[in-house]
């Protein structure tokens, strides 16, 4: 899904910041996601997008932190081990 959607590694990368980290911002996002420099206005964009519909809680300039959609899903219990450190858009999904 995450090559067929541009936007989808950010995303992915968003919520796995989310859950595991407490806290996401723009450079967090594009470090977990492997984006190429200069996708900041987009990852922005994104997250900006994401606390709208209260995925994420924006709490600075480029601070968040999960949201009600995030603190009221059963989520908190996944299992991240087949995510690469690659990103968190490369899943291995073979094993």
């Amino acid at each position: 899904m995450c090559r067929e959607l541009k936007r989808e590694p950010a995303w992915v990368a968003a919520i796995r910041l989310a859950l595991l980290e407490g806290e996401v911002t723009t450079d967090g996002v594009i470090e977990e996601a492997n984006l190429i420099p200069g996708r900041e206005r987009t990852v922005r964009s994104i997250l900006a997008k994401m606390a709208d519909r209260g995925v994420l809680n924006a709490v600075g300039e480029d601070r968040y932190l999960p949201g009600e959609v995030l603190l009221n899903s059963d989520r908190f219990d996944l299992d991240f081990t087949k995510a690469s450190d690659g990103g968190a858009h490369r899943w291995n999904s073979s094993g």
